[in-house]
């Protein structure tokens, strides 16, 4: 395994000779095997080690005991160890984030002071060939393009992360840990399965694995290895492309072009010239610099709106964006005003899920059983208690009038309030404030976007219910 993680890191061109490199370990196997293996290469690699640890605050006695394994762990080496803390479930709640995305944003954050602080020149972490298997699939069951099935890359350069074990299996990493007789921790929240990525990996995978294909795993991330290099071809290509078919602005009357209002077009003579994987991807490309997020379906309709008999006509795309194609251009103009943007309204069954097209996301209500009130604080937003539930649920955007409850307030607050910059912490345009999502139950909002849902439908023990807003991938995402 060792020289197939020194092949890996060559063939990648991760580490080079004079780089300080900091491994991220966790105390669990995969980061515990990173920091062996590097030991074992850093003189071939002419690399200065050091170790870095984040504290996320989330499993108390726990998780500080992780970080004195660890500080022993570098100790025992004589590597010289950083550590770094800050509490992540406080901070997932002020931002408004699921937790595992709010631990990823702060200790990131630190990782990019080490590198400010000229500490490190790049940092190491464990993610290994099964995490790539993981990523790819959840994508899939999601819904992705090549873009989305390119999965974890070995080097982050923006971030200065690099993955040394991306194409080493899990089952590999344990039996070499075995073979030195070096322990490592174990996460007990590894082992949870309302989390999505552990039902993959502790259910859906194994059964693909015994019942499909043995090399499940590896075909996953084969894959992933051709996506990304596919996607790295294209982006040159769009960047081209786009530069001689796209323009900034629509024509006015007088033939100038009018930039007061955000508007791409493109030629359609040229577009239509090309096949219809590029076609695709450069009707991606002009929702992507519009901040527009297009599903497959919508990149169909522009298709079909590209046609000359479409000529005149106009298409709807989410959050407010809208198509038109006139005789020689196809044109997407930003978010129109407010009153230009429609009420929505769809039935939500529990469990069930449904794509919202006028946000561009899915909203899912995931049925949990509770064994009691310690399982409550992963979920920051707050489960539901689905006894106080009607069993179909309503998700449309708020009215006049509407009224919401938020925990840790002391009444209801007009949901127009509650969407002012000071309280969600951004300015929201007019399209977005008006198209804000809510959950109905009975006539009463029981969840809102960027809220916690309100103590009165808290759930405390047995069946809850789990809201949970997922953005909707477009093709090539």
């Amino acid at each position: 395994m060792i020289e197939k993680v020194h092949r890996y890191i060559r063939e990648q061109g991760l580490i080079v000779p004079g780089d300080r490199v900091s491994v991220a370990v966790s105390g669990g196997a995969d980061s515990v095997a990173l920091l062996r293996l590097l030991l074992e290469l850093r003189q071939e690699l002419g690399a200065v080690l050091t170790v870095a640890h984040f504290n996320h605050q989330i499993r108390g006695a726990e998780a500080d005991a992780d970080q004195h394994f660890v500080s022993n762990l570098a100790h025992q080496f004589d590597l010289e160890f950083y550590s770094g803390s800050a509490d992540a479930p406080a901070y997932a709640r002020q931002q408004k984030v699921s937790l595992e995305t709010g631990a990823r944003e702060l200790r990131h954050t630190w990782f990019g002071q080490l590198i400010r602080e000229a500490k490190t020149d790049k940092i190491a972490t464990a993610h290994t060939q099964d995490d790539q298997a993981e990523t790819v699939l959840m994508r899939i069951l999601r819904g992705t393009g090549t873009r989305g099935l390119a999965g974890i890359s070995p080097w982050q350069r923006q971030k200065s992360l690099i993955r040394p074990l991306l194409a080493v299996p899990r089952a590999e990493i344990e039996e070499y840990l075995n073979r030195l007789g070096q322990p490592w921790r174990e996460d007990s929240s590894n082992k949870d399965l309302h989390h999505a990525r552990n039902r993959i990996r502790h259910e859906l995978l194994p059964v693909l694995q015994r019942d499909y294909n043995p090399s499940v795993r590896q075909i996953l991330a084969d894959l992933a290895e051709v996506a990304r290099e596919e996607e790295a071809y294209w982006e040159k290509e769009m960047t081209g492309l786009a530069a001689r078919l796209m323009r900034v602005g629509r024509p006015s009357r007088s033939g100038r072009s009018n930039r007061q209002r955000a508007t791409l077009a493109l030629d359609l003579a040229a577009m239509q010239s090309l096949p219809v994987a590029v076609q695709r991807r450069l009707l991606r490309a002009m929702g992507e610099k519009l901040g527009a997020t297009l599903e497959f379906k919508h990149i169909q309709e522009l298709l079909a709106l590209a046609q000359p008999k479409a000529c005149g006509k106009e298409l709807q795309l989410p959050a407010g964006f809208v198509a038109q194609r006139s005789l020689r251009e196809l044109q997407i103009s930003g978010r129109r005003e407010m009153e230009e943007a429609h009420d929505y309204s769809y039935p939500l069954g529990v469990p069930g899920q449904v794509t919202v097209t006028e946000l561009g996301t899915t909203i899912r209500a995931q049925v949990l059983t509770l064994a009691g009130a310690e399982e409550l604080s992963g979920y920051n937003s707050g489960l539901l208690d689905r006894a106080l539930l009607s069993p179909e649920l309503t998700v449309r955007n708020w009215r006049a009038g509407d009224r919401f409850f938020p925990a840790h307030t002391r009444s209801p607050k007009k949901v127009k309030e509650l969407l002012q910059a000071g309280r969600l912490g951004h300015e929201l345009s007019a399209v977005e404030r008006r198209i804000w999502p809510v959950i109905v139950s009975a006539g009463e909002i029981i969840w809102m976007r960027g809220y916690p849902a309100p103590q009165a439908f808290a759930a405390k023990s047995g069946e809850a219910v789990l809201i949970e807003e997922l953005r909707t991938t477009s093709e090539g995402t």
